[in-house]
């Protein structure tokens, strides 16, 4: 079989390419642009993030929306496949727009309003479910499959430089007032829907079928109940540190495995299931997943843990204010950035050509790399290894995303896109989520171990009452990197005003000064850091080793019928 585009499909590639991009660029954006701005939002709520009954709600903040678009990808890309793809991603994208107008008009204060923000973050989410679910579908419908790599490469380069923009937009718009950081989506969102509706058409024809409830619940109901776990789980609970010993936390995190076992079993036997597992049975899609998953988990708290390294000891030891390291923690990662749009769009139109499988794996390795060399650097580090580090990464990510992501999207039917989709980015999602679960409670367990001894010794040594430096040293550390993640002093907000403005002034400056605590933080941190740092980097090479078992180049629209071998 071939494939043939004709003159009018040949204009219409482009519209679909370009719109998808926008909506996908606007929801990136919005993924990390609340990462900046959190700090002005509570501000302008008035709520403090840091005092130990509004942790929740930074948290929820903080990952409730990957949590909402991990679990909902998979049901709607199935109800895309059945109802069409272009109607569904045009209902995100107003979907989207409308949550966007909620957010940047929230009436409420304190925890009244942190409650409504998250509740309209959890909407926008479900928009940017559709249009995460939709875009690669819609792409693949729309691009011959010698083109669709190109594409997805030009289309992945909104999704990263979307995320690392928002580091930047974040901390521009919030500086000035924090509703902008809501705003700035809804012209974007208003022009895109508008534009989705009057030009976007199904190419593919729905496929009718009932839907399997059954599995949409079981799937949605476990996922949902493992990913609150894990939120949960990194929080402080009773004496503890973090909360991995609450009850509920290990019956969310046993209940959502069990349901999802049982999700596995149900949609091998229903008639019409939600998802068809047979598509794991086609190598290249199989292996496509398992190679995106490890990725996702070895870089998906990258950032995060980046951000915290910047503001919380990097940014101050080389003499920023606290308040100034969000914004300028995202200038210094926009290396990053580079490496990605120098690479994405090339390795995809290569692959176009020559296969997915290595760039995929010659990605991998190239992330594996920069995983080693960054736990090689100093806490306090030179700039100029660093940012050769982060291109390395943005070429590595660059090289990976868009040859697997045509890959998986090529190798399933025509009729299962949008589900195919949907797992795809569900299992990316999931991973970062886990990464994120992962590297904090690591890092924490680092801190708690280390950390305290070395404050309390540092406080001490500047005339701090002992009862004091022993209360302030032994307080969750959780706090700590959160006010360094928010660009707050953390020794500012530990320790009582009171006890700060009873010591002598040479030794409050130097406690409060911007070198301070970073020095004490920096070789505990960095100890925890480095063990995430070499796992993430034994997953990058055994994500390599997945993506070369992938096979020869396999696309099911040029073959007769499906192989597990090709």
């Amino acid at each position: 079989m071939t494939e043939t585009t004709s003159p009018r499909m040949a204009g219409y590639k482009w519209i679909a390419l370009s719109n998808t991009t926008l909506g996908m660029l606007m929801a990136s954006i919005d993924v990390n642009i609340v990462l900046i701005s959190l700090p002005a939002i509570f501000r302008g709520i008035n709520i403090n993030p840091l005092a130990p009954n509004e942790a929740s709600y930074l948290l929820w903040m903080l990952m409730g929306y990957s949590m909402v678009t991990a679990t909902l990808l998979v049901s709607f890309g199935r109800l895309s496949d059945m109802f069409g793809r272009v109607r569904l991603y045009n209902l995100g994208f107003a979907v989207f727009s409308f949550a966007s107008i909620l957010l940047s008009v929230t009436p409420g204060q304190g925890n009244t309003g942190a409650l409504e923000l998250i509740i309209f973050r959890l909407l926008q989410a479900v928009g940017g479910g559709f249009l995460f679910s939709n875009s690669t579908a819609i792409l693949t419908d729309a691009f011959p499959s010698s083109e669709r790599g190109m594409a997805m490469g030009l289309n992945q380069i909104a999704f990263i430089g979307g995320s690392l923009l928002g580091l930047i937009l974040g901390g521009i718009l919030s500086a000035i007032n924090w509703r902008l950081v809501f705003l700035v989506s809804v012209p974007v969102g208003i022009t895109g829907t508008i534009w989705a509706y009057l030009k976007l058409k199904e190419i593919s024809a729905p496929h009718r079928q009932r839907i399997d409830f059954i599995g949409n619940t079981t799937f949605g109901a476990g996922l949902t109940i493992f990913l609150a776990a894990l939120i949960y789980g990194i929080m402080p609970y009773g004496s503890s540190v973090m909360g991995w010993t609450n009850p509920w936390v290990k019956a969310g995190l046993a209940v959502g495995i069990i349901l999802l076992i049982a999700f596995v079993f149900i949609e091998t036997r229903v008639k019409y299931p939600m998802f068809r597992l047979s598509l794991f049975r086609i190598r290249m899609f199989a292996a496509g997943n398992v190679s995106g998953f490890l990725s996702s988990v070895a870089r998906g708290g990258l950032t995060f843990m980046l951000i915290i390294w910047l503001q919380g000891i990097w940014l101050p030891l080389h003499g920023y204010n606290f308040v100034d390291t969000p914004l300028w923690a995202g200038i210094y990662m926009m290396p990053m950035m580079g490496g990605f749009f120098l690479m994405g769009p090339l390795s995809g139109w290569l692959s176009d050509r020559f296969g997915a499988r290595g760039f995929s794996t010659g990605g991998m390795l190239l992330q594996m790399a920069g995983f080693l060399l960054l736990a090689s650097l100093p806490a306090n580090f030179s700039y100029v290894p660093f940012m050769l580090i982060l291109v390395l990464f943005g070429l590595g990510m660059g090289m990976f995303a868009s040859p697997n992501t045509t890959s998986i999207m090529n190798s399933v039917p025509a009729e299962h896109r949008g589900v195919a989709s949907g797992m795809r980015s569900t299992i990316q999602n999931s991973g970062a989520l886990l990464s994120m679960s992962v590297f904090f409670s690591i890092v924490i367990i680092g801190l708690t171990s280390k950390l305290p001894l070395v404050l309390y010794a540092g406080l001490v040594a500047q005339g701090l009452p002992p009862a004091v430096a022993l209360h302030t040293a032994n307080l969750p550390p959780t706090g700590a990197l959160f006010a360094a993640f928010l660009g707050y002093n953390p020794l500012q907000q530990l320790i009582p005003p009171a006890v700060l403005a009873n010591l002598p002034s040479a030794a409050r400056n130097l406690i409060l000064s911007k070198e301070f605590f970073p020095s004490l933080m920096a070789p505990a941190f960095m100890g925890s850091l480095r063990i995430t740092l070499y796992g993430s980097a034994a997953m990058s090479l055994i994500a390599a080793i997945a993506s070369m078992l992938r096979g020869e180049r396999y696309i099911h629209d040029l073959e007769e019928a499906p192989s597990s071998q090709e």
